[in-house]
């Protein structure tokens, strides 16, 4: 790339850089309309984790109900220890796999919670409408 095109070139690029930080996709804006599910969306083994979570346990892996730290900011603000978070189990997979659920408030009470269904390990989140 030859100077004269880099010199015009790079601004542009910076302020497209700057403008894909200040606007999040729908799935990213947690507390959106657009970023939603129902619970009957879903996957099965999601369905049944709500459920337990809404019973108090039993859970499969030892980290479900630990606290969820929210550093990837695309919850809403809260102060730590708010949200607690639960794996969803993977069919074939070695490990917890990717997908979770966390819920702050009183996560035995819908009415008094929130919850959010993340499959790519929290780069997004849907929140579960109940």
């Amino acid at each position: 790339m030859n100077k004269r095109f880099s010199f015009l070139f790079a601004p542009w690029l910076m302020i497209a850089a700057q403008v894909a930080v200040i606007l999040p996709t729908a799935d990213a804006r947690a507390g959106s309309q657009a970023a939603e599910i129902l619970p009957a969306d879903l996957p099965a083994q999601g369905k049944q984790v709500l459920l337990q979570i809404r019973q108090g346990g039993p859970f499969q892996y030892s980290k479900d109900g630990s606290v969820f730290g929210n550093r990837e900011n695309l919850l809403p603000k809260q102060p730590r220890g708010h949200y607690k978070e639960f794996t969803v189990p993977t069919p074939g997979a070695k490990n917890r796999g990717a997908r979770r659920i966390v819920c702050g408030g009183e996560i035995r009470n819908p009415t008094k919670s929130i919850c959010y269904y993340t499959s790519d390990h929290y780069a997004s989140f849907k929140r579960i409408r109940e």
